[in-house]
């Protein structure tokens, strides 16, 4: 077989296991989060996937090699890739028990771990077809893994920065399959044909699905509440009819506009379905959104009712903006999420730092961290962080019981944090109005229960406090997105 075709080969096959190792954090993201452990999962199957595949291809090299048999193999990692989208449900319904981290593990390794192998090979078996006498076999091995890498890191490039935001998962595992299975003509039409009759269908009340250069952002309704879904977790909880937020933490938050000046500046790192936005500004404030996500501000405005007076909404990286602005704010709210957590960079000694900086005199700083328990480690150790520059740093959590999943808010400031108890609001004098019982009850429920992690619960005398359970409607929410995930996610 001539060389020119099998470097194409190679090419194409080396370039194909870097898409297929990166596209899978997005085809399993929504269901584990773009974590630690998917990235060592993934990499883990890739690189056994691959061993395996040399062992295999340099030993079927020595049975008759050929072109066709060759093809054979890249046309089998097409097929497989092609059933990736309806393979995914079912098996990770399978690993649903299994945990975390032997879930990821175990999922990743059914649906990766065959087409991987078939394309590591391509290799040994494109080398036996490529040389011709002993005395080659150095050069030859070492010109393909040459050009198998180089493919790889083009398609390391292209894939993150251009074929998943342009073309979306789905479509660019069809493309892959397509690619492979070309090399057979006839078999290549059909692979083809498979991708073209192939039409992503949207889950009962799942409103919209983007494929972001960041994550898979889904928008969905359920039981009256609408979802802003970001790889899977909920971002943004909304009142469907009303459009009021559903979130407690976001009214824990809402706390820091009444300890500052009327109509004051809010600095806000997250967009989000834009309800923290909407609620500031609703109260005359002015608000800059920085959203690191280009297609997260279009969600908001076309779903969750944010408009143009509620946010100036700036597409950059948080710390960057920080780096560069030179305005001051009331209040700055940190609230950026990853699919799985808050990016580690936002929750440093220097960006802590840089945030004070941009804070008015008196001004308060404000995070948002997803905890199980009150007094989740994550808790004491933003705490002890936010020490270094700010006197005063309460925690304000909205988890009922205290030991559960839930939001607790830092609120940190160089000056005494106080309210009086009617500024909250008024639990029996809303109970016809079921929105704004809620945002009274979460407005206690975080304030009464305040606390220094050092020390323990903050009150003063003027407090009488009660276990409001604030956080029932949105542990109703939480119990509501098993439902959501088990519909809508685990379709293609």
């Amino acid at each position: 077989m001539r060389r020119a075709p099998l470097f194409a080969v190679v090419s194409l096959s080396g370039a194909s296991v870097l898409v297929l190792e990166i596209l899978g954090t997005r085809v399993l993201g929504p269901f584990y989060g773009v974590s630690l452990f998917l990235w060592s999962a993934l990499i883990s199957v890739t690189l056994a996937a691959l061993a395996a595949g040399y062992a295999l291809g340099g030993r079927w090299a020595l049975r008759s090699p050929s072109a066709p048999r060759l093809s054979l193999l890249l046309f089998g990692a097409g097929l497989w890739v092609l059933a990736i989208p309806w393979l995914r449900g079912p098996v990770v319904h399978l690993a649903l028990g299994w945990g975390l981290r032997p879930g990821v593990l175990v999922t990743a390794t059914l649906l990766f771990f065959v087409p991987l192998a078939l394309l590591g090979m391509v290799g040994p078996y494109a080398i036996r077809l490529a040389t011709h006498s002993v005395d080659e076999v150095g050069r030859v091995s070492g010109d393909l893994f040459a050009v198998s890498t180089l493919a790889s890191v083009a398609a390391a490039v292209a894939t993150g920065f251009v074929l998943i935001p342009s073309l979306g998962v789905n479509r660019l595992l069809e493309l892959v399959a397509v690619v492979r299975g070309a090399l057979l003509p006839a078999v290549g039409a059909a692979v083809a044909l498979t991708g073209l009759l192939h039409r992503e269908r949207l889950a009962p009340g799942v409103l919209a699905k983007v494929e972001s250069p960041y994550a898979e952002l889904r928008v969905v309704d359920a039981k009256g509440l609408r979802y802003l879904l970001v790889d899977g977790a909920p971002h943004t909880v909304l009142n469907a009819q009303s459009g009021a937020p559903r979130q407690a933490y976001v009214y824990a938050a809402e706390i820091a506009a009444d300890l500052s000046p009327e109509r004051g500046r809010l600095l806000l790192l997250g967009l989000g379905g834009g309800g923290a936005a909407q609620l500031f500004a609703r109260r005359g404030w002015q608000v800059d959104a920085v959203e690191l996500d280009p297609v997260v501000p279009g969600l908001a405005a076309g779903f969750f009712g944010l408009k143009p007076h509620h946010a100036h909404v700036i597409v950059a990286e948080g710390r960057q903006f920080l780096e560069r602005s030179r305005d001051r704010y009331d209040v700055i709210f940190f609230d950026a999420f990853g699919s799985a957590s808050i990016p580690f960079h936002l929750v440093t000694r220097e960006c802590f730092a840089q945030a004070k900086a941009r804070l008015a005199p008196d001004g308060i700083f404000l995070i948002n961290v997803e905890t199980v328990g009150w007094q989740d480690p994550l808790v004491h150790a933003l705490f002890a962080t936010l020490r270094h520059d700010f006197r005063t740093v309460l925690a304000l959590p909205t988890a009922e019981p205290p030991d559960q999943l839930g939001n607790v808010v830092l609120m940190a400031a160089d000056r005494d944090l106080d309210i009086a108890p009617e500024r909250l609001g008024d639990p029996v004098g809303t109970l016809s109005d079921e929105d704004e019982h809620f945002r009274v009850l979460s407005r206690h429920h975080a304030w009464e229960n305040r606390y220094r992690p050092d020390r323990g619960r903050v009150l003063t005398d003027d407090w009488n406090p009660i276990d409001l359970r604030a956080e029932q409607i949105n542990l109703e929410a939480r119990r509501q997105m098993k439902a959501i995930l088990a519909d809508s996610l685990l379709r293609p």
